[in-house]
C-alpha cells in the first residue's frame, strides 16, 4: 500500500514536471520583454543655457509651456545657469522635477 502510495506521488511529480518547466519559460520570456524598454535609455539632453522655451518643454518630464518659459525668463534676467541646482531657484520647479530631468539636462 506504501508502494502504491509513493508511486502515485512521484508518478504526479514527474507528469507536472513539463508545466513547471514552461511556466519558468514563460517567466523568462517576460523578463526579457521588460528589458527592451531598458535599451531606449537614450534621452535627449537639453542645454539649459541655450534652449529655447519650446525644447524645454518637450525634452524635460514634467515642464509644461509656463514653466518651459519661467525658465528662459528666469535665465534672461539672471545669466545663465552656473549648476543643474540653480534650477530650483524658477518659480515652480521644485525638487522632483529636478531630480526627474537631472540626465536630460546639461549646461555647456
Amino acid at each position: 500500500m506504501l508502494k502504491k502510495k509513493i508511486a502515485v506521488l512521484v508518478f504526479s511529480c514527474l507528469a507536472s514536471l513539463p508545466f513547471a518547466v514552461s511556466a519558468a519559460e514563460s517567466s523568462k520570456a517576460v523578463d526579457h520583454s521588460q528589458a527592451a524598454p531598458a535599451s531606449e535609455s537614450q534621452v535627449s539632453v537639453v542645454n539649459l543655457n541655450t534652449a529655447d522655451a519650446e525644447t524645454l518643454q518637450s525634452v524635460l518630464i514634467g515642464i509644461g509651456k509656463v514653466k518651459a518659459q519661467a525658465i528662459v525668463d528666469h535665465r534672461n534676467a539672471n545669466g545663465p545657469f552656473a549648476s543643474v541646482d540653480e534650477l530650483l531657484e524658477v518659480k515652480g520647479i521644485g525638487a522632483a522635477t529636478l531630480e526627474k530631468n537631472r540626465d536630460r539636462i546639461s549646461l555647456n
